[in-house]
């Protein structure tokens, strides 16, 4: 059997319009959730945790799912990869605030150091090298400001 032929997005540096709308869009919910605890809405900080870590827990899955478009099957570190996030989003949904947060900044703050290194060596379509940092930098905003607001 083979495997589905890789697209011209996937090769390309720059981040497809979708990219840029279904990464951003939700992300934005994290500093929007913060500032909705910070107007003190109630179940905020719980909506922040929630999503925070369904956001992580899917971006687990795209990990997994890139991995079957590797040439010679699924590297070590795609695995560890989709491996840590997925712990980290399972705990961070079952914690407290606190813990929860702190997990969901470590995995959030992880995309944005390995996906651009995945996606130079062609573990995953090339604009990730561009797209995650900056993405992940408004989920963290979001996710520090949300731990935060939960200490006090």
């Amino acid at each position: 059997m083979t495997s589905p032929a890789p697209t011209p997005e996937a090769a390309s540096p720059r981040a497809p319009a979708l990219s840029l709308i279904f990464g951003y869009g939700p992300v934005l919910v994290l500093p929007l959730a913060a500032l909705a605890a910070w107007a003190r809405v109630p179940l905020a900080l719980l909506i922040g945790q929630i999503w925070g870590a369904a956001i992580l827990i899917f971006l687990a899955g795209v990990a997994r799912g890139l991995s079957f478009f590797t040439p010679g099957g699924p590297h070590v570190s795609q695995m560890l990869t989709m491996i840590l996030r997925f712990s980290l989003g399972l705990v961070a949904l079952i914690a407290g605030p606190l813990t929860g947060f702190a997990l969901l900044i470590l995995g959030y703050a992880s995309i944005a150091l390995t996906d651009p290194w995945i996606a130079r060596w062609g573990g995953a379509p090339r604009h990730f090298a561009r797209l995650r940092p900056p993405q992940m930098v408004v989920a963290l905003i979001g996710l520090i400001a949300l731990f935060l607001l939960a200490l006090g």
